[in-house]
This record gives C-alpha cells, sequence and structure tokens, in this order.
C-alpha cells in the first residue's frame, strides 16, 4: 500500500505545503516573528519572494517556523456582525421600547451595546496572533486574560474552509482545524476571518507539515499572491494536479423529495413559527388558543374542511417545494476533486464550505441509501476517515444520485468493492420478521382486550407493514471480502454498505443473545480505526463468520481457533 492511502498508487511529483518565508502583520505594522525572517536578498540574485516580499529560506532541511499574523483588518466588520447575531433580538427589543416610550436608559443601553460589539471586535484582531511553527499552530489572543493554543501539526485530523455570504462579499474566510486531543477527545482552532487566498495556503501548509511530520515529502515553497497578502506559491505542476471528479448537475436537487428528513422541513418551519408567535403573544398565548378553541367548535366542519385544504397543500406542494430548496441551500454546486493527496467536497449557497480530507487517511467508503431512494437507484457516498468519527457531514463525498455515477466517481476517486456479498443463513430471515411484526402484533392483541376496538386497529397496521420490512431487512444482510476490502450491509429504512480496505481492520467482535446462540447466529462486528469504529455484518451464520474472519485476517484469528477450526 502506497503511502498516498489504500485507495491510490503514489503519483511522482505530486507537491504540496511549504516551508514559509518572513512576513508582517496586514495592517502595515511589523508583528515579532519567531524566528525573525532573514534579510531580503538583492533583486533577481534570489528564489521567489515569501509573504510580504521576504524570501522563503530554501536552505533549510525542515520547514521553519513562519511569522506570526494577524487576522484580516476587515474582522472590525465580521466580529461586530457576528455577535450582533447573538443579540439582535434584545437589541431590537430595547431600540423599538426606548423609541416608543422615548425611554434614555433603554436607547443607552442599546447604543452601549453596539459599541461594545465593535470595541469587541477591534479587540480580537488587535490580539490575536497565529502563527505555523515546525512541529505546532500556535493561536495566541487576549489582552487582559490571555491565552495561547498550540495544537500540535501531527495531530490536525482536518482543515476546513467555510465563508458566508457576508465573508464572501469582503473576500474572506473561515479556517477550522480539528486536531485530537491526547486524551482521545478533540480540541479545535478557528480562524474567523482570515483573507480567502490566506485560508487556501494555511490548509496547504497544515496538511503537508502533518505529512511531513508523519513521515511524507518534502515541504515546498509558499510565496505570495499579487495583493502582498500571504497566499500559495504553488509548483508549476500543482494546476496539473488538480483534478474535477464530479460537479452536481441541476437535475440532482429533485433527489431531495425521496428524502425524509428534507420533506419534514415545511413542519419544522411551521413549528419554528408557532414557537416564535407563542413566545411574542407571552402570557396572552393561553387566552388566545382558548379563544381559537370556541371559535373551532362553532365552525367545526369549516375547520375540517380547511384543515384537510391545507394539509393537502402541504402534502403536494410546500413538501417537495421546501425540500428541493433547502436540499439546494445545503448542497449548491456540490464539487468534489482532488487536490495533491487529498479529497475536497465544497458545497453550499448561503454559507459556502469546503472539507478536504488526506487520502491516506481514508481507510474505506459507505454506500447508503433509504427505500424511497432505492425506487430510483440512487444513494449517497460517504468516506470512512480515521479521526472524524460520525461527522457524516465533513466526510460526505457526494449526495444522493443516481447509483451508476457514483459508482463512476467512486471508481476514479477511490476503489469500489468489486467483489460479491454472501447472503445470511434463513434463521436471518425469521429473527428479522419477528423483530418487525412482533411487538406491534402483541400490543394490539393486549390492546384488543384492554382498550377500545380503535386503538387494536391502529397497532395492526404497523404490525402488517413491518412483513415487508422485516423481509427488505433480510435482503440487505451481506457480507464479502474481494481480496482487497471487506464489505458489510445491512438496515432498511437506512440501508449502509461499508467497505473498509483489509489494512484497517484491527479487531473482530462476535455478539451473541440467547436466541442468536440456539439457531447457530452471531453478529459479526468489524473493528476499524476509522470512521464510527465498527461495522457489523448482523444475523450471520457463526461458524460461516469465523472462517470469514480467518480468510481475511488470518494471522489475527488463528490463535484463537482451536486444532478443529484451523484445519478446517
Amino acid at each position: 500500500m502506497s503511502e498516498n492511502g489504500p485507495y491510490e498508487e503514489p503519483r511522482p511529483g505530486v507537491g504540496g505545503g511549504a516551508a514559509p518565508g518572513g512576513g508582517s502583520d496586514r495592517d502595515g505594522g511589523p508583528v515579532p516573528a519567531e524566528p525573525p525572517a532573514p534579510d531580503p536578498p538583492p533583486a533577481g540574485s534570489g528564489p521567489a519572494a515569501g509573504p510580504y516580499g521576504h524570501p522563503p529560506d530554501a536552505s533549510a532541511s525542515g520547514p521553519e517556523a513562519e511569522p506570526a499574523y494577524r487576522l484580516s483588518p476587515l474582522t472590525l466588520v465580521t466580529a461586530p456582525v457576528n455577535y450582533l447575531r447573538s443579540y439582535i433580538v434584545p437589541v431590537l427589543i430595547a431600540v423599538i421600547a426606548g423609541t416608543y416610550s422615548f425611554n434614555p436608559w433603554m436607547l443607552g443601553g442599546a447604543g452601549v451595546a453596539l459599541v461594545a460589539m465593535v470595541l469587541s471586535g477591534l479587540l480580537t484582531w488587535y490580539t490575536l496572533r497565529y502563527q505555523v511553527g515546525s512541529e505546532s499552530l500556535e493561536i495566541r489572543r487576549g489582552l487582559i486574560n490571555r491565552s495561547r493554543r498550540s495544537i500540535p501539526l501531527e495531530r490536525i485530523r482536518g482543515v476546513d474552509i467555510s465563508s458566508n455570504p457576508l465573508h464572501r462579499m469582503l473576500g474572506l474566510a473561515v479556517v477550522k482545524i480539528e486536531a485530537a486531543a491526547g486524551g482521545g477527545g478533540s480540541e479545535e482552532g478557528k480562524l474567523d476571518a482570515v483573507a480567502a487566498g490566506e485560508a487556501e495556503r494555511l490548509r496547504r501548509v497544515l496538511l503537508q507539515r502533518r505529512a511531513d511530520l508523519s513521515g511524507g515529502g518534502p515541504s515546498a515553497p509558499v510565496g505570495a499572491d499579487a495583493s502582498g497578502e500571504p497566499g500559495p506559491a504553488a509548483p508549476a505542476g500543482d494546476a496539473e494536479d488538480t483534478e474535477v471528479y464530479f460537479t452536481m448537475p441541476a437535475g440532482w436537487y429533485f433527489y431531495s423529495v425521496l428524502s425524509l428528513g428534507y420533506l419534514m422541513t415545511p413542519f419544522v418551519a411551521l413549528a419554528t413559527l408557532v414557537g416564535v408567535v407563542s413566545q411574542g403573544l407571552g402570557e396572552q398565548s393561553g387566552d388566545t388558543a382558548y379563544e381559537l378553541y370556541l371559535w373551532a367548535a362553532d365552525a367545526a366542519v369549516s375547520l375540517l374542511a380547511a384543515a384537510a385544504a391545507v394539509l393537502a397543500f402541504l402534502l403536494l406542494v410546500a413538501m417537495p417545494l421546501f425540500a428541493v430548496v433547502s436540499y439546494a441551500v445545503t448542497h449548491w454546486r456540490f464539487t468534489l476533486l482532488r487536490r495533491g493527496d487529498t479529497l475536497v467536497a465544497e458545497r453550499g449557497l448561503l454559507t459556502r464550505q469546503s472539507v478536504t480530507l488526506e487520502k491516506r487517511r481514508i481507510r474505506g467508503h459507505e454506500l447508503v441509501d433509504n427505500p424511497l431512494e432505492r425506487t430510483r437507484s440512487a444513494v449517497h457516498l460517504r468516506a470512512i476517515v480515521t479521526g472524524l468519527g460520525q461527522t457524516a457531514t465533513r466526510a460526505m463525498l457526494m449526495p444522493a444520485g443516481p447509483r451508476s455515477r457514483v459508482e463512476a466517481v467512486l471508481q476514479r476517486a477511490l476503489a469500489p468493492f468489486s467483489g460479491s456479498l454472501t447472503r445470511h443463513p434463513r434463521a436471518a430471515l425469521w429473527r428479522r420478521l419477528f423483530r418487525a411484526v412482533a411487538p406491534f402484533a402483541l400490543a394490539a392483541a393486549v390492546a384488543a382486550f384492554v382498550a377500545p376496538p380503535w386503538v387494536a386497529g391502529v397497532l395492526v397496521v404497523p404490525a402488517v407493514l413491518g412483513v415487508p420490512l422485516g423481509l427488505d431487512r433480510y435482503r440487505s444482510l451481506g457480507h464479502g471480502d474481494d481480496g482487497y476490502r471487506v464489505s458489510v450491509r445491512s438496515g432498511s429504512l437506512r440501508r449502509v454498505q461499508a467497505v473498509v480496505v483489509r489494512d484497517a481492520i484491527i479487531g473482530w467482535n462476535w455478539k451473541q443473545t440467547l436466541f442468536q446462540r440456539r439457531v447457530g447466529l452471531a453478529d459479526l462486528e468489524v473493528s476499524v480505526g476509522a470512521g464510527s469504529g465498527g461495522y457489523s455484518a448482523i444475523d450471520a451464520g457463526f461458524g460461516a463468520s469465523v472462517a470469514f474472519a480467518h480468510g481475511v485476517t488470518p494471522e489475527m484469528v488463528r490463535p484463537f481457533l482451536d486444532d478443529t477450526d484451523r484445519n478446517a
């Protein structure tokens, strides 16, 4: 397996992040550097200029510490706006109430709050410094209560870039650094906001230096952009090293109507509206609700007809319309591309997000679908990455789309599972049916004796629907191995086929209940150091699952087998 990752052969000549040069603060004032940047050489006698016109140190055997940088001066605009978003309601109430009754105390309080927000933005810009060192990223902030966060570069899990409409208007971006903490948690650094070019440079430098500390290749120089701000000076072949795998077609936004979560968007909006109205009415909400009840009692027939019309409108128009709109806002112009040895996923209309995943940390992938999506043969593609855990949004490589197109992109970006899945024993079918039907059937039987007949009738419906659900759950079960990757699949309402490379497997875990032991079944969990940590082959034959694990990792399983199992 190459150091580029389990899915890709090594490619010569791939450049990455770089050793920095000297620099100064963005507002024109000098900022002390640790260590200070070298003096500039005579014009035309040295390498390309680094940040702020200083040359990178090409003679150093390893990357040196960069100078300390401030955030963009435009933080004076974005920081107060961020504070205002959190306190917009009380400030507006104070302004409206103070103006209506001309209360100078309320108006003065609102003015003081606005001034405090502006001063907070000024303080943030003036005191915050960040510096990429040889082994860590330092973030220092504070004037009276000073804080200093040091994030080891080798512990960095990911560097994400996002920008909301205000940031894009000002040419800024937010850089979020996620790193593994020593105690098994996570520590994060956030730089809000830096110039968009500086954000891309930081991402490349941090990931490259992390790779260098983990045994990757040497760093390449980082230069300055035309504006004099810190920015990438890409190697000559860097443009050719970017490959776009997928750009979301406009027709894919309509796959949102196959997702129950997006179809429920109008009801979520309606619930939010009711909550806001209730808070606005305050103590009058109870009286208002009682008055509405009296009015409904007088016009019961008309009210039922209106309610039926509103419900039909929501189901036929609002649900798919809201689903497409919210889906488009989230996944607008979704793009998957390769940049060097990383995969980059970009998406979003209002807030544009750019997530970078190192290919050498990708240990597999997941194909996810639901019953509605299966009617159109649509699937989602997610990466199984070390360090991300269950963070579904960061691991997404493709939204819902035709399986053939998703698998074609998967073939180019990673590698598909080329084997077949083994069906589980017939006993697993009866277990799936029992678990889907029995709880509701038992509840219906009890309700027939202790509750009105209509209650039992209502409970019979999910019991009957449990039959096709149990059959579908059984058909979804399977596990297999193609010699390079292992795959397990399960689920119906949310079916997941997980594929992991053999090298990612760190253990096997068998679980058996009393009922499973009676019919010779077991849940086999493939333990991996990525994604959710483990993926289960549910209700697999116990003997067959042991043989399967032994065939995949014989050295790991052999010590736990007796002589009969080894000979078999």
